[in-house]
């Protein structure tokens, strides 16, 4: 059985220019990075402004699992397999971070026959805009270091610098560091840390940002630290915002690429949604509504953190309205929710089955809650029985969701007609009454509850002292009216990874609280999140390696 990137490799990619006049966009619109991928440029964006908006589709799915998922997969074969149906379609879609491309994930290029391409571009430095990030982000730490050194004008308290330096890399020895060390002429002496870029606010900012003077402004009201009275020193107090904008210029404009059956895909932006909002840029997704009658994007991780922040954040902040909602699951990601062991998940058991759909279940009731309709698809594996696919449709149909099969990964966009034929029946015949979770006004510890209530299934949310005092403080600054931003593991509905299915009877721990005010929201970290991950014992750098001229092993 072939790889992923032997796949992606085989296959016969077109120019970039041809992939862009699927869309109506001209050879003078985009600017070229090499053959396959391009950016667009702001004229396409402007002259786009009077176009209708097409019909958008979000791709979640449940909790991952070592069994596998494969939201990206199939969000990418339902986008081929509207294109099967001669259907004007584009996928909008995060960029990889190097972290788990390296760490234990992989990429995100989707799968099989259901891949974007070129593959090794997407996921090693594509079109530079994570560089762009991190730089733009270490800039403004350089500077506020650089502040401290050369007499502290501004009064900021050393010990209330909240701004953390950043790479897109897991790299635990750098999350808690010493600074400074050295002679006199080195810096000031102080405690600091290293982010992961998807975590910097920075990210989000870019992938919430409107236009480029939307992002400058956004990058001013950043709060970097406190002065010595508790007042917050921002971005625009250590006049750094011109530079980090210069340096997001062009990483501000949507990328374009294809998919192994040349539909169209704007793949811009990164944040992970279990440390941020985990969305793709409002840029890419307005651009790619004004383009295509059918756009397919996703939100990343299970649907309790990324279609969550995705509808309570960046839908309320962009004023966006998904018109369906497709709920992937696997069987033997089921399975494994109900109890069995990764080498057990190719035998048939529908006893495991039932235990484990009621994480699927919960998903759903979820999703009902923001009034759009929902269809279930299954992302097959050959392992599957009928038995087992044949309880899972029943079970959906049950609960009044739309169900079809998914068998994108082997054959590609045919594979997910289906699919894609159930999509627009929905999309014909029932509307959406979008809306969302809660609303802005109602107090932080309340809109952190109704998430943690409603959706996780908790009895209620305990909060750390230091997070007690954080959220009285961002009140008492006018932050309060802000969304929330749950920093949660992806594995369980609560905050334990190792608690699987439907967990009951748990609180959330909220140990930490803090504003992004750039970004427009309030992060709230629960369990033991880490906003810089590890690598594994075995990492997949391990097994990647260039062979003539062509990398090998990443996935």
């Amino acid at each position: 059985m072939k790889t992923d990137i032997e796949i992606a490799q085989e296959a016969e990619l077109q120019p970039i220019s041809e992939i862009a006049k699927q869309l109506d966009i001209q050879e003078d619109e985009l600017e070229c990075y090499g053959k396959y991928k391009a950016k667009l440029s702001r004229e396409l964006m402007e002259r786009l402004q009077g176009q209708p908006d097409g019909k958008m589709i979000l791709v979640t799915a449940i909790n991952p699992t070592p069994a596998g998922e494969g939201k990206t997969t199939v969000t990418v074969g339902l986008g081929q397999a509207f294109g099967i149906l001669n259907k004007k379609a584009v996928i909008a879609l995060r960029e990889p971070s190097l972290g788990p491309c390296f760490g234990i994930k992989g990429g995100a290029a989707g799968g099989g026959y259901a891949q974007l391409v070129p593959m090794e571009d997407l996921n090693l430095h594509f079109t530079g805009d994570f560089h762009a990030v991190t730089s733009a982000n270490n800039l403004l730490a350089a500077m506020l270091d650089n502040h401290l050194q050369q007499g502290n004008e501004l009064g900021i308290d050393p010990k209330q610098i909240v701004w953390k330096r950043c790479l897109d890399m897991n790299d635990r020895a750098l999350r808690n560091i010493v600074i400074g060390m050295g002679t006199k002429t080195d810096g000031v002496i102080r405690q600091d840390g290293f982010i992961i870029t998807v975590a910097s606010e920075i990210m989000a900012i870019l992938c919430l940002a409107t236009d480029i003077q939307d992002l400058s402004e956004r990058l001013s009201r950043i709060i970097v630290a406190y002065n010595y009275h508790g007042e917050p020193i921002t971005a625009g107090d250590l006049k750094a915002v011109g530079a980090m904008t210069a340096l997001l210029r062009d990483a501000i404009k949507p990328n374009l690429i294809q998919t192994l059956e040349h539909t169209p895909a704007l793949v811009h932006g990164g944040p992970f949604a279990n440390i941020a909002h985990g969305c793709n840029s409002v840029i890419a997704t307005k651009t790619a509504l004004k383009l295509a009658d059918y756009v397919v994007t996703e939100a990343g991780f299970g649907a309790d953190l990324g279609a969550e922040k995705f509808l309570n954040i960046k839908c309320r902040q962009a004023g966006l309205q998904p018109d369906a909602i497709v709920l992937v699951a696997t069987v033997r990601a089921l399975k494994y929710n109900g109890g069995l062991n990764k080498d057990e998940l190719s035998q048939e058991d529908i006893e495991a089955l039932s235990r484990g759909i009621v994480n699927l279940e919960k998903h759903i009731e979820n999703l009902k809650k923001f009034g759009v309709p929902i269809v279930v698809t299954l992302n097959r594996f050959v392992t599957d029985s009928e038995a087992e696919l044949t309880f899972v449709k029943n079970f959906c149909e049950e609960r009044d969701c739309e169900f079809a099969l998914a068998e994108v990964w082997e054959h590609g966009g045919q594979g997910g007609v289906r699919l894609a034929e159930t999509v627009l029946h929905t999309l014909e015949t029932k509307t959406a009454q979008f809306q969302p979770l809660y609303e802005l006004d109602r107090s932080i510890e309340e809109k952190i509850e109704t998430i943690a209530t409603q959706l996780y299934g908790a009895d209620g949310v305990t909060y750390s002292p230091e997070a007690k005092k954080a959220i009285a403080r961002i009140t008492e600054r006018g932050y309060g009216g802000l969304p929330i931003c749950m920093a949660k593991t992806q594995y369980s509905l609560s905050d334990d990874p190792g608690r699987l299915g439907r967990p009951s009877g748990f609180h959330i721990t909220v140990r930490e609280v803090y504003v992004s005010a750039g970004a427009g929201f309030i992060v709230a970290i629960t369990g033991s999140i880490m906003t810089m991950p590890g690598l594994p014992k075995h990492p997949a750098a391990e097994r990647i390696d260039v062979v003539g001229d062509r990398i090998v092993g990443l996935f």
